[in-house]
């Protein structure tokens, strides 16, 4: 029974709100129009070769990035689609949901980056603000204040003022 109730509160944790909706839509859109990459919403990764209790991350088999990037442009998997990803990402985006907590974003980014991931984001509606993460202790953070948001791993520069306004 409790494990039930774990499962929905991690359930809860995740669930995103109107603005996390709104900034996953427009960072997705503006990376679709990157000709170098394939961005993926919601996709699950395959993590079972790596333990992520070292993480203090419940989750056995898979995790899911709100948004990822692939390098190159890719085209529907045919004929069968594919569930889970082994090939991971060369960039995890997180947007902030109101009932998660920050920790637990960087518990992901942490086995994000032993995975072999390049870069992750933490994007966070509330305060509208980027965090990007080059390793799991070294990021850069962009405000309104600035003009881009700049990965200089992904070398991708987005507009600040279009992730959290029009």
């Amino acid at each position: 029974m409790s494990d039930i109730i774990e499962q929905e509160n991690e359930v809860l944790k995740e669930m995103g709100s109107i603005n996390h909706s709104i900034v996953q839509a427009k960072i997705t859109g503006m990376l679709l129009n990157d000709e170098r990459f394939t961005p993926a919403v919601e996709l699950s990764l395959d993590i079972s070769q790596i333990d992520l209790s070292q993480f203090g991350l419940k989750a056995k088999e898979e995790l899911k990035p709100d948004i990822c990037l692939y390098q190159g442009r890719r085209e529907l998997s045919n004929p069968d689609d594919v569930l889970k990803m082994t090939e991971m990402p060369l960039l995890a985006i997180e947007v902030l949901s109101p009932k998660q907590t920050i920790d637990d974003i960087l518990a992901k980014f942490k086995a994000y980056f032993a995975l072999g991931i390049k870069s992750c984001w933490l994007v966070t509606p509330a305060i509208r603000a980027i965090a990007i993460y080059s390793q799991a202790s070294n990021f850069k953070t962009f405000g309104m204040n600035d003009t881009e948001v700049i990965d200089e791993i992904m070398d991708i520069h987005l507009p600040i003022q279009k992730v959290f306004g029009w």
